[in-house]
């Protein structure tokens, strides 16, 4: 737990700055995750309440007891709601979004065949030829930026699952990119829930810093 960031804690919770390439539960094939790392060091156990890719950076709200979950799991429901949590994203990708931001509403297949899927976006830089956007989901499928964006025409840059996987040789050839540029960066609380207001905001990785726009 040493290199993963504590950002915020309460009675309740604690947010952390979770590193790109730890995954978030364990399975048959990993060795170290985070709710395994939680369990070694905090008692009682921690509990999950969201979920982020193993190799998305940023963000994450644990519980310390199951009424606390139970209260962070229905703010977690993707979608923006004035009772909900609002977390955002940033993505370093490739090209321009057109039109600059907007709403992604593309079908996305799962287990129980095609989803309705939804993600906000705004162009916050663009260089020529990459840009950085700030994200919010609208609904929660598997891999949903990193798919949306693909479909926009936009890969993330270091995707390799849904990238341009030319593109991407070449920035590690060229820039050394080694990461997934997707980063989870803002939490924000509202004061009904806490009493107080609370927006946790975690710094870009320094990998995101080599495509500086």
């Amino acid at each position: 737990m040493k290199n993963i960031p504590l950002l915020f804690e309460n009675d309740e919770c604690f947010i952390l700055n979770k590193p790109a390439g730890l995954p978030v539960q364990g399975g048959e094939r990993v060795t170290a995750s985070l709710d395994r790392l939680l369990a070694a060091e905090r008692s009682p156990r921690p509990l999950l309440v969201h979920r982020l890719d193993k190799e998305t950076s940023g963000l994450i709200l644990v519980a310390k007891n199951r009424e606390a979950a139970a209260r962070f799991s229905a703010l977690f429901t993707p979608g923006r709601t004035a009772r909900g949590i609002t977390k955002l994203y940033l993505a370093r990708c490739a090209g321009r979004p057109n039109p600059p931001s907007g709403i992604i509403r593309e079908e996305l297949s799962g287990k129980r065949g095609l989803q309705k899927a939804e993600t906000f976006y705004r162009l916050l830089e663009h260089n020529g030829r990459f840009s950085l956007l700030e994200l919010e989901l609208g609904t929660g499928r598997t891999h949903q930026i990193r798919r949306h964006l693909s479909c926009l025409g936009n890969p993330i840059l270091g995707d390799d699952k849904y990238g341009n996987f030319a593109l991407n040789k070449e920035l590690r050839k060229t820039l050394g990119l080694k990461r997934l540029l997707l980063h989870s960066a803002r939490l924000i609380i509202p004061a009904s829930f806490l009493g107080y207001p609370l927006d946790v905001i975690a710094p870009l990785p320094d990998y995101f810093q080599v495509f500086t726009l």
